[in-house]
């Protein structure tokens, strides 16, 4: 080939690669819809986070905040936990079906507020659990708007069924209105109380069976007018599920005598009547010194519970709320629904599914529950004062008496007398 050619040849292929340079497709060009589609997604993800975190919407939507004091090497349990041989979960971001329930009435809204700032602050602020109120008349608007901007999780609103908030059609009301002036006369403590009596009923047999709790496994009860004083360092309804506990408890004491004159004898007639709802390794000997016999009126303080909604739905519990019901106590007399809910706590379960709660501090007038130990009082940032505490008082209180039952020891902090 001549240079000539050669020359020739060579601008050809020169003049070739530049119209193929031009012509052909870029990276970016080849990419163009690989990289459109990436870039979209992530804008719709960053988006998706920011309002995730920014935003204070309710719901499940929301992320769980981990605690870290909880994922500390130098966290303190209480004694009494490692002493139930129970440990606390560690944060997974999973809720539980669980949820917070008040019963309550429109005025008490303001009072009612104190109590759900306690426990949103100290608790739910960081898992956003639904909380479900209650009332025998409908819920007015501003009870609505005001609670639900308390409450960071779903609030929910629901009204009580009339019979279940009245007298029901077995009572005689003349002998029930003879009974209930002779206590007011008596000074029974709400002895002459009407709305006390269907309250009473109602947290016995009903506030379990609203619809609005049919998707729940666990609730905690929330009084209106109740204090939470120190942080609650870990999830307590995950805590329930993980320790295998149906009832939990921060106060036992003792009934008035004189609201329950026949409430034992028609216990003990359930128990005849129905031998196959009792558990072999029950807590007979927390609510009888003499193994049923008589009542020692000790019984579990329902302003707090947090309880296994299962338990409640139980054929046993239905079957023991149903016979307590017929009886007429409720009404004749003034049966509480804390010695009706203890003694079927202390019968139908197993003595390891019930659980005493200390570490969260606790007030419901008039007493009061404050950690005994001090390192638990300033790790869980408690605003008790430890000298009011009556959680280990020897009389009137049962908390010793769960305790020896149980078999377990109790602080060392607590006084011998």
């Amino acid at each position: 080939m001549s240079s000539e050619n050669f020359e020739v040849d060579v601008e050809k292929e020169k003049e070739e690669e530049k119209v193929q340079q031009i012509s052909s497709p870029s990276f970016f060009e080849r990419n163009e819809q690989p990289i459109k589609v990436f870039g979209a997604s992530l804008i719709l993800l960053l988006t998706a986070l920011f309002i995730n975190f920014s935003n204070p919407g309710h719901g499940k939507g929301r992320p769980i905040i981990r605690n870290h004091v909880r994922e500390s090497s130098s966290y303190i349990m209480p004694f009494t936990d490692a002493s139930q041989g129970v440990h606390h979960p560690v944060d997974d971001g999973i809720r539980e079906k669980a949820v917070m329930v008040t019963l309550s009435r429109n005025r008490d809204l303001w009072q009612l507020l104190q109590s759900i700032r306690d426990v949103e602050d100290r608790f739910n602020n960081r898992y956003h659990y639904d909380w479900v109120f209650l009332n025998d008349v409908p819920f007015t608007d501003e009870f609505k708007r005001v609670t639900s901007a308390m409450v960071s999780g779903k609030t929910k609103y629901g009204l009580i069924d009339e019979d279940q908030w009245s007298v029901p059609p077995w009572i005689d009301e003349a002998e029930f209105e003879e009974r209930r002036k002779w206590m007011e006369a008596q000074e029974v403590p709400y002895g002459g109380m009407v709305p006390y009596r269907h309250m009473c009923r109602y947290q016995s047999g009903f506030i379990w069976r609203h619809p609005l709790l049919d998707e729940y496994d666990y609730y905690w009860r929330v009084d209106t007018d109740i204090r939470i004083y120190c942080d609650i360092q870990y999830d307590i309804f995950k805590f329930m599920r993980e320790n295998k506990k149906k009832y939990g408890f921060i106060l036992s004491l003792s009934e008035y005598e004189a609201t329950i004159p026949t409430f034992w004898d028609t216990v003990k007639k359930f128990v005849e009547d129905h031998p196959e709802h009792i558990h072999h390794n029950n807590l007979l000997d927390f609510i009888s010194d003499d193994r049923g016999d008589t009542f020692n009126l000790c019984h579990f303080w329902t302003n707090f519970e947090i309880a296994s909604l299962e338990f409640y739905r139980s054929d046993a519990y239905r079957d023991y709320f149903e016979f307590l019901d017929h009886s007429g106590g409720f009404y004749y007399e003034r049966w509480g629904d804390a010695p009706v809910h203890s003694v079927a706590a202390a019968l139908f379960l197993d003595k390891s599914e019930v659980h005493f709660f200390d570490g969260l501090g606790f007030y419901h007038p008039d007493y009061h529950s404050c950690p005994i130990e001090e390192d638990i009082r300033l790790q869980n940032k408690c605003i008790c004062e430890p000298s009011k505490d009556n959680t280990w008082w020897p009389f009137y209180f049962c908390n010793r008496k769960f305790f020896e039952v149980q078999g377990l020891p109790i602080p060392p902090e607590v006084p011998l007398d």
